[in-house]
């Protein structure tokens, strides 16, 4: 008789969810000594895998990466989920938790591009290709003459269109290039604080069912502290702000000693508007911190800010 796995890992099938959920399942076997292969790792295709013609927010927002692979958490088919946070609704389905994050990973975009070396020094008029609305707003609201247009596709489709000529360049975070081992890709880092990062980026997040005692204690070793700390403080301000892929929404958080700091931006899709709020508290507070820079954004912002959600 077969014998069951130790644990069993949901993940989408994409290269980096891939190197994300084999990074976790290395992590498990180190810190509980077990073989890796007793660790069980499986592939959800999720809906939002299948859109490729037309952006997210269009069809459903960040959901469609998670929904396929939380109901196999909810009913028993797998132990845990691993997860881009970036990727993640603020609210989950009913008994569902994100009850672990790794140690964060660089939060920087990368510009790659092939007509320029830098986002400053292509040509009027380019064509920039980006999947996310929010490096979409960070980009016209720096370079307006450009030609910014949705880039959807996993790390690898896209790189393909770049390289095919496409677009003169795209923007991808630094975190899953880094995994993916093509950082050497990157034409330009870009500062944090000149394109603040999603919230969430660069951290892997890990879901488990509330109820599942074991899973959450077997996940306790692999849990980062700090990291857990910002992540609350960036996701109470998406919250607050109820962001989604429909939204150009930028946060992040950062720890030093116990003092947490967050920075909160919202932009109007075109670039034409944006508007920051930052805080600082002890790290206790961070949810606060979060919440408290949201409101401040949205009152100042206005329901119309974004649009229809």
């Amino acid at each position: 008789m077969a014998q069951s796995p130790f644990l069993r890992i949901g993940t989408r099938g994409s290269a980096l969810a891939l190197a994300q959920a084999h990074l976790v399942r290395r992590l498990l076997s180190q810190a509980h000594g077990v073989p890796e292969d007793d660790i069980a790792v499986k592939i959800i295709k999720t809906t939002g895998d299948a859109i490729l013609d037309r952006p997210l927010s269009e069809a459903g927002g960040k959901g469609l990466f998670t929904k396929e692979i939380e109901e196999q958490l909810l009913d028993g088919r797998i132990d845990l989920a691993v997860h881009s946070s970036k990727d993640m609704p603020t609210a989950l389905p009913e008994g569902l938790g994100l009850v672990c994050f790794l140690a964060r990973e660089d939060v920087r975009d990368g510009f790659i591009g092939r007509a320029a070396t830098t986002l400053a020094g292509l040509p009027q008029g380019a064509v920039v290709g980006s999947s996310s609305l929010r490096r979409q707003a960070q980009i016209r609201r720096e370079r307006p003459d450009l030609d910014v247009v949705t880039f959807r596709g996993n790390v690898q489709t896209r790189m393909a269109k770049l390289n095919a000529g496409e677009v003169a360049g795209t923007m991808l975070a630094m975190a899953g290039l880094n995994r993916l081992g093509i950082a050497h890709e990157v034409t330009e880092i870009v500062a944090a604080d000149r394109f603040l990062p999603a919230v969430g980026q660069g951290a892997i997040g890990i879901e488990t069912r509330l109820d599942d005692i074991r899973t959450r204690d077997l996940l306790v070793p692999l849990d980062h502290p700090p990291t857990a700390l910002a992540l609350a403080a960036e996701r109470a301000f998406l919250a607050v702000l109820d962001g989604s892929c429909r939204t150009p929404i930028a946060g992040l958080a950062t720890l030093v000693g116990d003092t947490l700091s967050f920075t909160g931006e919202i932009l109007r899709p075109d670039g034409s508007e944006s508007h920051v709020a930052a805080r600082s508290g002890r790290s206790a507070e961070a949810v606060a911190l979060g919440r408290d820079a949201g409101a401040e954004l949205k009152g100042r912002a206005g329901a119309g800010f974004f649009g229809p959600s």
